[in-house]
């Protein structure tokens, strides 16, 4: 990756831009900061301020690592969970094949921090984007991957990458939809064989293999999710027979979302020797930070819990700024703050004086834009002015809320800071 323009980040000046970073470090760069590890708790940071665990950051990126290289698989994380650089190039050094990411904006974030490998999620037909996508195909170390789902988008894309006289192919993949009524990609095997056909007539883009996401398999389980799975696996099988990966050093067959990459490595291991060898590639991207409550529940290792187990690395601490009766409370972090798309923050430590408890009796309800709602028992000893620590659901949409995440070890000490571009 491009360690000198992820350098520059550590100059970045604080300000008034990043929330929670203590005012009084306004005009430091960010990596004066770092270098002064001021603690979370005694050292000036504003409510509401999310945290990453630095601990926990470095487990679960381990975790992962060992998974992969164990099943044989390629590694190429979901950027679009953190779109942070510093994780991306934590997630390489740990062996990752590329970042996966899904729009045009997403990949220049990548390209300007020094990634050469990206897989992208999702079918490509926006003409700027394709001319500048020609412009980054004339590094010879940078690969691009790309969905196709649809005849019309493979000319359009086509269409797009000869008008920019584009130096070299467009590596593509067929998306196969997970079902009837699914999201994106082909619905049938004769459309795969269209789209595959449309692409093989063009000179600008070049079949390399097949990919799709199971965590949209209708009904998801075990058994359709390794069902569809194994159709994913017919699909590459039957291309390659036909002579469609000719030519090819490598065949890309690509899956594996957070929820089910245990199937994933399961059926890819069942992969038959094809004309050459198979990139197998997972994209799973949640589990650099994952959470306290969707992923939680769904992760794999519920299922084998034999390979490890993820550990939640967020915390968003606010304070608590009115208790207007024994049962209610409100602390100042809202849905500007907090991920609530799949579900609510959980109470989790309340910290009053230095001493940390477990948030007994705390129950968030409710979020306003600035505000969480707080129901209270009889057990919950809770004073204006108390930091809460609450634990998010949903990685993808508690990023996207800070600009500037501080880093933080188990006793409060902030060693780094996150810097993410949405």
């Amino acid at each position: 990756m491009g360690n000198e323009a992820l350098a520059r980040l550590s100059e970045e000046r604080v300000d008034h831009r990043f929330k929670g970073l203590p005012p009084d470090a306004d005009g430091l760069t960010v990596g004066e900061l770092a270098a002064q590890r001021r603690n979370l708790f005694t050292d000036g940071f504003t409510t509401p301020v999310l945290t990453l665990s630095a601990e926990r950051l470095e487990h679960n990126l381990a975790l992962m690592e060992t998974y992969a290289d164990r099943h044989g698989l390629a590694f190429a994380p979901h950027g679009k969970t953190s779109m942070a650089p510093h994780l991306f190039q934590r997630q390489i050094e740990r062996g990752a094949w590329g970042i996966t990411l899904a729009v045009p904006h997403q990949v220049r974030v990548a390209r300007a921090f020094g990634v050469r490998r990206i897989f992208l999620a999702n079918e490509l037909v926006d003409a700027s984007a394709l001319r500048w996508i020609a412009g980054e195909l004339t590094d010879p170390d940078f690969r691009l991957v790309c969905y196709v789902d649809s005849v019309s988008g493979v000319r359009l894309m086509d269409a797009a990458l000869r008008a920019a006289a584009a130096g070299r192919p467009l590596d593509v993949v067929v998306e196969l939809a997970a079902g009837e009524g699914a999201r994106t990609g082909v619905r049938t095997d004769a459309e795969c064989a269209a789209v595959a056909d449309a692409v093989a007539a063009t000179d600008t883009l070049r079949l390399v293999g097949v990919a799709g996401y199971e965590g949209e398999v209708p009904g998801a389980d075990p058994e359709r999710v390794r069902a569809w799975l194994r159709r994913l696996v017919a699909l590459a099988v039957s291309f390659d027979k036909a002579g469609r990966f000719a030519g090819l050093d490598e065949i890309v067959v690509s899956a594996g979302g957070s929820a089910w990459f245990d199937a994933v490595a399961d059926v890819f291991a069942e992969i038959p020797g094809l004309s050459v060898p198979v990139l197998k590639l997972l994209r799973s991207g949640a589990y650099v930070s994952h959470d306290d409550g969707h992923y939680r529940e769904l992760t794999p290792f519920n299922r084998v819990p034999r390979e490890g187990a993820l550990e939640p690395a967020f915390r968003l601490w606010a304070q608590v700024v009115s208790r207007p009766s024994p049962g209610q409370a409100f602390v100042n972090a809202g849905k500007r703050d907090a991920a609530y798309d799949l579900d609510l923050p959980v109470a989790q430590v309340v910290r009053r004086d230095g001493a940390e408890r477990p948030a007994t009796g705390v129950t968030v309800t409710a979020l306003s834009d600035q505000h969480g709602w707080l129901e209270t028992t009889g057990e919950a000893d809770l004073e204006v002015g108390d930091w809460l620590g609450l634990g998010l659901s949903h990685p993808c949409t508690a990023f996207d809320k800070w600009q500037l995440i501080p880093l933080a070890e188990a006793d409060g000490t902030v060693v780094d800071y996150i810097r993410t571009f949405f």
